[in-house]
């Protein structure tokens, strides 16, 4: 695989090529970008997933939502509707996509819609009476027809953006260059002991101009499962053989957190959607054994396993350092901007 992409050269200076022309062009106004009274901050990335921004986007939730009237704005990835959709009693995983309805069904003092032209949605969330103070926009790095007022880049740990290469050689959506546009970068997915010389080490490989600032988080896993009635200690499961499934980017973190000798272990595509066969596939198993799966997969499995056989695992972000530092300078941003708006 990696003496095919280091084939896939010339495809990638081609690729490179085109996205920088494309970002030169917005830079200096040859391409037009919308702004927005409010508030706009954009959870994103340069690589093409697997950075944690579902957990970085939450967190941003809990730490906005007591104080300010939060939107979320996501594309829907692999969503069955088209157009602009706002978050209604109707909603599921087909609607709006499984990371959209994540959040509409843990955060219920929140607005959440998904439209892939971004300028669209958020017109139409400033649209009613009652608008948002703040909007965050999910994956929406490169969607340079919006320009928000703050950005937050993730990178994870064992997949630097400065030791990746475009596509389809590497793994990035546009150039390294892209992150002079984030305010904030973090390096997620760390371990929870990295060092402070290996964060200094690593800040060095960024090279984040002197107005960034650079925080390091980790994946902080429940200690207990659910489903929509009840509860187990996952120190309880430890020993329990089980199936643990995922759909997700890179499972082997969440695999390894819960997994005995015996476990069945489960991969999906990431954002994949369960085809009939592969339903009755897993009502089998999991007439032996329950099912532990991710939040995001829980989306869309819910309902069509039996509910006391399917149990999810939550995660939330967390940093290892200067968490309260990262709190104060959003707080202020969005304060300052919502004064000034």
């Amino acid at each position: 695989m990696k003496t095919l992409r280091k084939l896939l050269m010339p495809f990638s200076l081609l690729y490179w090529g085109i996205v920088s022309i494309r970002n030169l062009f917005y830079d200096v106004g040859i391409l037009g970008s919308s702004s927005f009274t409010v508030p706009v901050i954009v959870v994103g990335n340069l690589s093409t997933g697997g950075t944690g921004k579902s957990p970085q986007t939450e967190y941003l939730i809990r730490l906005l939502s007591d104080k300010y009237s939060v939107a979320t704005l996501s594309r829907g990835y692999k969503r069955k509707s088209k157009g602009f959709v706002l978050a209604d009693e109707s909603a599921d995983a087909d609607k709006l996509g499984d990371e959209p309805y994540q959040f509409y069904k843990k955060f219920s003092n929140i607005t959440v819609a998904v439209d892939a032209d971004r300028v669209n949605g958020i017109t139409k969330l400033l649209a009613p009476a009652k608008q948002p103070e703040v909007i965050l926009l999910d994956d929406a790095y490169q969607h340079r027809a919006v320009k928000a007022s703050f950005y937050i880049l993730l990178t994870a740990y064992d997949d630097l953006y400065a030791d990746d290469f475009v596509l389809p050689t590497g793994n990035l959506r546009e150039g390294r260059s892209g992150a002079n546009r984030a305010n904030i970068i973090i390096v997620t997915k760390c371990p929870p002991n990295l060092s402070s010389q290996e964060q200094e080490q690593i800040v060095e490989k960024l090279k984040p101009n002197k107005n960034q600032k650079v925080y390091f988080s980790f994946i902080a896993y429940d200690d207990k499962v659910y489903n929509t009635t009840s509860e187990i200690n996952v120190e309880g499961l430890r020993d329990t053989d089980k199936i643990i499934l995922a759909g997700i980017a890179k499972p082997l973190p969440f695999f390894r957190y819960l997994q005995n000798d015996n476990d069945e272990c489960l991969t999906y595509p990431d954002h994949h959607y369960f085809t009939d066969k592969e339903i009755k596939e897993l009502k089998v198993l999991c007439k032996d054994k329950i099912i532990i799966t991710t939040e995001k997969d829980y989306m869309r499995l819910e309902g069509k396993l039996p509910d006391d056989r399917l149990f999810y695992l939550p995660i939330k972000s967390s940093f290892i350092s200067k968490g309260n530092d990262f709190d104060k300078t959003i707080l202020d941003y969005v304060g300052e901007s919502t004064a000034n708006g």
